[in-house]
Formats: C-alpha cells, structure tokens, sequence
C-alpha cells in the first residue's frame, strides 16, 4: 500500500478516536470491590504469555527485536511466539501477512537442498530475549507445493484488498508427503542438535494454521494426512517433542470433529497405527467489532461465545478432555493488517480494557468447563517501517508500547494463586457472553497471591461501545490479611492519562516524524508508573479508594518484594 494510503488511514483513525472525547463531567459510579485474602478460589494459569504474528522476519528487526525483549521480560523463559510462513520459499523480505525463510528448495534433479540461516535467525532472536517458539509448521514450500500451473506463490495482497487474496501456492499439499516429513524431521534434528534436547523439549509444535479456513486448499483428510506425516518427522526426531493443533479457525466445527476422532481413534497416514501423538489441542476466537453511530462497537459477546464452543468441543472426547488447551489465536477480530472504521480500537485503551475484560471471563470458561488451559495467544505483534498509530492491531508501534502492552504487564505481577473476590459492577458471565457490555459498564476484578506473599488485584472499567462516560469511584476492602494491613500499597494504571502513548501522540500534535525529543518524550508517555494507595484498617478490614476512568485497568499490589 502507498505511503499515502497509510496517512490517510492513520490520520481517520485520530478523528475517530477524537470523536469519543468527553462530554459534560458525570457524577461518578459508585462501585464495591471486596477480596478475601483467607480464601482461595482456585489457580489462575498465566495463559496471557502466547503471542504471535503473520509476518516472521519482522522479529530480526530492529523494532521486531526490541518488542521481543519486552515480551521476554513479561516471564523469562515462558513466553512463546507462534509465526506463519516459517517454511515460505523467499529471501526472507517481509510483507503484509507475508514472510520466508527459504529453508527448502530442490536440485534440478529434485534432491532436497535444505538452508537453515534465516529460520535460526528468527529463533535465535527469540531465544535470546527469552521467548520460546510456538513452532508453527507451515506453510508449503515451493518446491513440493502441488498449486496448480501458473498460480502464483507468493501473494500481493494489501490492506484493503479481498482477504482472500493471500490464498497462493503456499496453500497446497505437498507433492510427496514422504519429503515433507523429511523436511521437518531434518528441521526438527537440526533445532536438537543447534539448541539441545531440554530446550526444544519446551517448545509446542504444531502444524499449519486454520486448514479448515483459507489457508488450505485441499479437503480436511488431506490435513489429517499433512499433520500425520509432519508430526511423525518431529517425533522421529525428538520423541519427547510436544505435539498438538490444529489451530482451526474457530471452534472448528465438523472439520475439528473429524481431527478430533483422527487422532484418537482413526488410522495414522504416517505410521498405519491407530490415533496420532496430540500433547495439546488449539482453536482460534475472535470477537467482532462494528461501527456504529460515529463510534466503535466491540464484539466481545461474539468472542466468549466461540472460546465457549472451542472448550466445548476440545473436552467432548473423554481421551482427551484433560489434554492442555491453547487458544491459538484470540483477539477482538481477525485481521491484524486490516484497516477499516471498525478497527480504530486498535490505539488507545479501547484496546487494551477489552483485553482485561476478554481475558477474565475466559479464565472464568475455563473454570466453568474444567478446561486445562494452557494458553491464550494474542496475535498481535508490531508492522515494521510502517506510520505512527497506522492502527494495526499490534502492541508497539516504531518501537513505542500502545497501552495494550501494559495491560500485558500488569497480567504479568498477577500471582497464579486465585483469590475470592468481588465487585458489584462486573456484569455476569453469561450476560457478557450472550448481550456483550451493552448497558452498565463492566467494572470487575480478579485477585491473587503472589509467590513471594503479596496481593495484587486487578480492576478494569470496560464498556463495548467506545464513547465517554464518568469515571468509577471503587471502594476496594481486603479480608482475611495475614498479620497487619500495610499502610500503603502500589497501584499502577493504563488510561487515558497513564501508560498511554497514544494520547501523548495527539497531544503533541500526531506527528508522522517525530524528532529525537519526541520519540523520547513518546517513549516516557508508554512506560507504567507505580503511585502509593493509603491504606485505612479497622475491624479486621484494610480499605482503600481510587477512580478509574473509562476504559481504565488498575493494579493495586499490597506487600513488597
């Protein structure tokens, strides 16, 4: 797409989001949040460690590289990225839902001739900044695709242009499914030997992406078949190796009940035995944003609808109802490079309160469903060399963290030990999944303990529709505290005036080059800063207020490390 384009684009995003600015100061909405610290309810996985994106090769650059560091940080070691295009023929240029590594061609004589360079690149990127591969096996190479003549291999799609226009010679079977198990048990081998067993022992392997949608053009028993043979090559490989998909798009449906009953009880292509090696289960969830009287509507009922039909339909086999679940892919809607009025979420903290909503109930399905969930995979990543706030769904931009990455960090302080916890604002689950939040505004919380002892409790103020509305005035009371209350404790913030660089982006005027002070005081604007709460005990209750605007998220954190 033309530079222009994307002014443009960049440039109506601002206008929309100004259009949401605050009408005449409301009284605020009183609201009570009570946590139990005696009481336990329960674990709280820290699923919001997955991450992924289209484009592969923007990881080795220098934006790509940064953000990676930032992930890494969240939880060294157990951070993970899921990429397409890993196995793509190409040079390794990226583009929009694009990206290569060359990693197989043949001879004239068709022996396979395999180049590791750019594909180690990328994982040693990762690895270095201490996030894992969600290894993605995909898509076909050039070489072994069986795309009819004169398709085109790589394609030129835009933003704006047909979806469907990213369907190319990559989409196809392979040619010989004993070379495509080759390939990825060379690759497999090659990972052992360049990284060690125990380290790719900690990987996820899966194969393909969403091959019950546009990205596979072939009928579902010729996947079944693909994933046979590529997850015989890795466990031929590295027998230890963690194995699992497909990654459908949604829940799935007859297309996922057939892979369902193929690795459980159906005939291996690869091997003649019965079932296949599956270690975890992934679908994909989206929610579906509108635009809607000058203004964004997001689609979070749509969302939790189809996490709920995914954790349905994972659990409905007994042999696997216990087996990890990753969401692959769970984001606000389906295309991170799309542009569009409905997408203008993307920048500020419409963005990021949804997260903090979305990502509550789904811990709360999972719970409800008895689901083992493992992973909730944010696809959102960064579009490199691209405008300011081009308003991609992404987490930084030209190297500076949307408020959305915050609330990642924020998830990150949140201990893995549940506590009871309330508030009289959260809307209920079913009503959040079956009307979204479309009357009062979703005030919830979710609270934990830390392994070191302290308390963090989290707080959003969420609403589906991106207008202005007053603040919440929260009265947030702990019981059951070990020993004495502390006096104070550390809150940290992402809203409009906090954490948020896009806000100081428009202040300064929305500038499309910003200078060296600029991208400094840019940089200063994103960073999350800790205030102190004073805490008020009496009667075996420590109590403390704050305000929190819409579209707020909030973390109160009692204790010191």
């Amino acid at each position: 797409m033309p530079m222009v384009t994307h002014i443009v684009s960049a440039a109506m995003i601002a206008a929309v989001m100004a259009g949401a600015a605050p009408a005449a100061a409301q009284e605020a909405r009183p609201v009570a949040i009570t946590v139990d610290a005696g009481r336990t309810t329960g674990a709280l996985p820290p699923v919001w460690r997955f991450f992924g994106a289209d484009e592969p090769n923007y990881a080795t650059m220098k934006d790509g590289r940064k953000l990676l560091l930032s992930l890494g940080k969240l939880r060294k070691g157990d951070v993970y990225f899921r990429a397409h295009n890993l196995l793509n023929t190409g040079d390794g240029t990226p583009a929009f839902k694009w990206g290569s590594t060359n990693v197989y061609t043949e001879t004239k004589g068709g022996k396979p001739v395999y180049d590791w360079t750019v594909v180690d690149r990328i994982i040693d990127t990762y690895l270095a900044r201490g996030v894992r591969p969600y290894l993605q096996i995909g898509f076909m190479p050039e070489a072994m695709s069986t795309a009819p003549s004169g398709t085109p291999y790589q394609h030129g799609w835009r933003p704006g242009f047909d979806y469907n226009a990213i369907i190319s010679g990559w989409a196809y079977p392979p040619k010989s499914y004993d070379k495509w198990r080759e390939l990825v048990y060379q690759w497999t081998r090659h990972n052992v030997e360049r990284y060690g067993r125990a380290e790719v022992e900690r990987w996820y392997f899966e194969v393909w992406n969403e091959a019950n949608g546009a990205y596979w053009e072939a009928p579902p028993e010729e996947f079944y078949k693909l994933h046979d043979y590529a997850v015989d090559g890795v466990r031929r490989a590295l027998p230890t190796a963690r194995v699992g998909g497909p990654d459908s798009a949604g829940a799935g449906g007859a297309f996922m009940d057939g892979f369902l009953h193929h690795v459980t009880s159906g005939t291996n292509h690869a091997t003649g035995k019965t079932g296949t090696p599956t270690d975890f289960l992934a679908f994909h969830a989206k929610g579906q944003p509108s635009f809607v009287d000058g203004h964004v509507r997001m689609g979070i009922a749509t969302h939790l609808k189809e996490v709920d039909r995914g954790f349905v339909k994972v659990t409905a086999i007994p042999a696997l109802a216990t087996k990890p679940v990753v969401i692959g892919e769970s984001d606000p809607e389906g295309c991170a490079a799309c542009p569009g009025p409905e997408n203008a979420y993307r920048n500020g903290t419409m963005y990021s309160s949804y997260t903090a909503a979305s990502f509550a109930r789904i811990w709360e399905l999972a719970a409800r469903r008895r689901v083992n969930l493992e992973g909730v995979l944010s696809w959102s990543f960064e579009f490199e060399n691209q405008p300011w706030f081009a308003g991609y769904r992404q987490l930084a931009t030209n190297g500076v963290a949307l408020p959305v990455l915050n609330v990642f960090r924020l998830f990150a302080q949140l201990g893995t030990e549940r506590l009871a916890a309330e508030s009289d604002a959260q809307v209920p689950l079913d009503m959040a999944m079956t009307q979204g939040v479309r009357g009062a505004p979703d005030v919830g919380t979710i609270a934990t303990r830390t392994g070191d002892g302290r308390i963090a409790v989290l707080v959003w103020h969420y609403h589906d529709d991106d207008v202005a509305g007053p603040p919440a005035a929260i009265r947030l009371s702990l019981r059951g505290l070990k020993g004495a209350a502390p006096a104070s404790a550390t809150l940290w913030r992402v809203d409009g005036d906090h954490a948020n660089a896009y806000a100081a982006w428009k202040a300064m005027g929305a500038p499309q080059s910003p200078n060296q002070a600029q991208y400094a005081q840019l940089e200063a604007a994103s960073e999350m800063r800790s205030e102190m709460l004073s805490i008020a005990t009496g009667g075996g209750v420590a109590t403390t207020t704050l305000s929190l605007p819409r579209q707020g998220v909030a973390l109160v954190v009692l204790g010191t490390r």
